[in-house]
């Protein structure tokens, strides 16, 4: 009984796993055209399903939890020893790794991407807000005066 009853919570991850991997592919490509309404949207809807797949996470752990097993791929498969759709249990769990690890190598690549567009952003301020000013030399070879920063209104 514990063993279908895990084998559902397992499948019944497949939908949404997927569907967050697919929200993060929409984001990459939103990321790179800064297309914030856009963003917001997947946001939002990002958050459902992982608070979603937390649930259901925390679920499969109780249910191993309660039958004395460690909540971790080897009570898994104790639990699947004893069964006799151990192996599909343990597949389906496979899958569904799997595409919990897509989301997450997704989820690296969309931060390293917000990484740099917000260093990018930071440089381009500290330009237009006349930020670190250059060592400048002038006719003589002497370092020529620090220049003030200027407005906005004035770069």
């Amino acid at each position: 009984m514990h063993d279908t009853n895990l084998l559902q919570l397992i499948t019944d991850d497949f939908a949404p796993a997927q569907q967050l991997l697919d929200l993060l592919q929409q984001e990459s490509l939103a990321l790179h055209g800064r297309d914030m309404p856009l963003l917001e949207a997947i946001l939002a809807r990002k958050q459902g399903l992982i608070i979603l797949l937390e649930q259901h996470g925390r679920r499969r752990s109780e249910v191993l939890a309660s039958l004395n097993l460690p909540t971790d791929r080897s009570g898994l498969e104790q639990l699947a020893a004893h069964s006799g759709i151990g192996q599909e249990l343990l597949a389906q769990s496979d899958v569904l790794n799997q595409l919990l690890e897509d989301c997450q190598v997704a989820n690296e690549r969309n931060g390293r991407s917000i990484l740099v567009q917000q260093a990018s952003t930071a440089h381009q301020l500290r330009i237009l807000n006349g930020g670190e000013s250059p060592t400048l030399y002038d006719a003589r070879g002497s370092t020529a005066m620090l220049v003030k920063p200027r407005p906005l209104s004035q770069a």
